[in-house]
């Protein structure tokens, strides 16, 4: 076989895959129908939040402490800062499964925590304008991860371990052979071998993998960047990223880090799912006013001017977890899903996981037993 492994798709996830596979000596692929980086899929917009009292399930904890230390890592092996953490806040109403969830994870995995009401969130860290008898849980190692930042270092270190990479060439198709071993990758601008292959298309699973069609839906997102009245208010130093579930919704948050203003967006923004081809990217009147109310009501101090309004794209599963594992007709074909909109933070280690499900006896030390697709 010309390659060991083709990885197809070099954003978060795949570019974290190139270099867990390039790192343990072999020859590896990797394709990418856009540039590297990009901002077509779902990793641009310069940071990403990390959060270890995951509120979705205390699953996810043991993969989290393990993406730390591989974001580390990769710190080192580079030279590049991508992970900065000043502290998470979920937060919420009292029963809200925000606050109680990320409590459930931080007590059942012994994280330190501090829990605030509304009035004391908003005392120590005056950005913020909560209902004051709402509960947060305030957990000092959150923070965010620069995301573009970290695709480009994952790939530098990558193509220094040996790795080649190819961006603006489109797979077209695969093709798998019938005995677990072999793969052949047609793109438009030719034809590649290896004997295992890793899918971590984004949004374009489903075109891939048609199997995961109504497993991968990609819906369009939109974030916005605004001026804060009072900057010192928005610097990472004292605004701590957020998960906020309030009546409005669930939204998520971050201080003023490299391009202005204070980025925030709402989960789901307007349920809006379509093919990944026919996403509707432009930005319009009706999501800034929807953005805008909810930092007028809850960020007064960081409404002021629009600073960016951008598109991305959420690709969702039907429960929300995430999707690793073997193709069920393909075992050679590993299939890695858009993570619904909370997978960035854990690009680096879902890399190590893949390069364990794509090499030698296709098993992995971690638990990712509740991520198998079913």
């Amino acid at each position: 076989m010309a390659y060991d492994v083709i990885v197809v798709g070099v954003g978060g996830m795949g570019s974290a895959t190139l270099w867990q596979l390039a790192r343990r000596g072999l020859k590896v692929l990797g394709l990418e129908r856009f540039d590297i980086p990009h901002g077509m899929g779902s990793s641009h917009g310069v940071t990403r939040i990390i959060r270890l009292p995951y509120y979705e399930s205390p699953a996810y904890v043991p993969l989290l402490r393990r993406a730390y230390a591989l974001w580390r890592e990769l710190e080192a092996a580079t030279g590049a800062r991508v992970l900065h953490t000043h502290g998470s806040l979920d937060a919420g109403p009292e029963g809200s499964r925000v606050f109680h969830g990320a409590l459930d994870a931080a007590r059942q995995h012994d994280l330190p925590h501090e829990v605030l009401t509304g009035a004391e969130i908003n005392a120590r860290f005056p950005g913020y304008r909560l209902p004051k008898d709402h509960l947060g849980l305030l957990q000092p190692e959150g923070g965010y991860v620069m995301s573009e930042k970290a695709i480009i270092a994952h790939v530098a270190a990558a193509h220094a371990a040996g790795a080649e990479i190819h961006a603006r060439e489109r797979v077209l198709r695969w093709e798998a052979s019938g005995t677990g071993e072999g793969v052949t990758v047609t793109t438009d601008k030719g034809r590649y071998q290896a004997g295992r292959l890793v899918l971590t298309a984004g949004a374009w699973m489903a075109d891939l993998a048609p199997l995961l069609a109504d497993k991968a839906v990609p819906e369009r997102q939109v974030l916005a960047w605004l001026q804060p009245s009072e900057p010192a208010l928005f610097r990472p130093e004292v605004f701590p990223v957020f998960n906020l579930e309030v009546e409005e919704g669930r939204y998520y948050g971050f201080p003023e880090v490299e391009v202005p203003g204070f980025k925030f967006g709402r989960y789901h923004h307007l349920n809006e799912t379509m093919p990944a081809e026919a996403m509707r990217r432009d930005v319009d009147a009706a999501d800034e006013a929807l953005l805008r109310a909810f930092s007028a009501r809850y960020f007064p101090a960081g409404n002021g001017p629009t600073m960016a309004l951008r598109s991305c794209i959420f690709t969702n599963t039907p429960d929300e977890d995430f999707i690793l594992d073997h193709h069920p007709a393909h075992p050679q074909v590993v299939l890695a899903s858009p993570c619904s909109g909370h997978g960035y933070k854990f690009c680096s280690v879902i890399g190590e996981i893949l390069a364990d499900l794509s090499t030698d006896d296709g098993k992995t030390a971690h638990n990712i037993d509740f991520l198998r697709l079913r």
